[in-house]
């Protein structure tokens, strides 16, 4: 298994966003799209960020919405801090999606792109894949600092498979 690199098991047309995409115009690529994942490359393909289907969750629901009240009766011995949600649920995604729809998408991108390179064998994809630490499905795969193609963790699971399944019928 060890001798299936990442160049074995990337995707060479990778699909990217450059820093200064709109969150609208990003999120709507994703939405339609057969993937889920977006590395965020500069003018010289050097990735700078990644986004994902699931970066953006936090610009619909902010958790300001909260209002805490202190309620209190007489002697005031004792407050009791009552929350009230101030959200209107689907009226605020609307609401936050036009707010925030215009601003650049590295405003809302995974800046800390963990990368393999073409190189790479299968177990140290799979191990980044599996790490439960750093929790991510989608690894570009960089070349001299430049995007050359991406690994999903279906990618490596497939290889995986496909591997296992060629030992059991006596092929390797």
């Amino acid at each position: 298994m060890a001798e299936l690199t990442a160049r074995d098991l990337m995707e060479t047309d990778v699909a990217t966003a450059s820093p200064d995409d709109e969150v609208a115009e990003v999120l709507t690529r994703l939405a339609r799209a057969d993937f889920d994942a977006l590395p965020v490359v500069t003018d010289e393909n050097r990735v700078v960020g990644i986004v994902t289907r699931t970066d953006p969750v936090d610009i619909f629901q902010p958790s300001d919405r909260v209002f805490w009240l202190p309620v209190g009766l007489p002697p005031f011995t004792e407050v009791v801090d009552y929350a009230f949600d101030l959200s209107w649920d689907d009226l605020d995604v609307e609401i936050d999606l036009a707010r925030r729809a215009g601003d650049p998408i590295s405003t809302v991108m995974t800046e800390n792109v963990i990368t393999v390179t073409p190189g790479d064998d299968l177990d140290h994809v799979l191990a980044l894949l599996a790490d439960e630490e750093i929790d991510i499905n989608h690894l570009p795969v960089t070349d001299g600092g430049k995007l050359v193609g991406i690994v999903a963790r279906q990618d490596a699971l497939a290889a995986l498979r496909d591997e296992r399944e060629a030992v059991r019928k006596g092929e390797r």
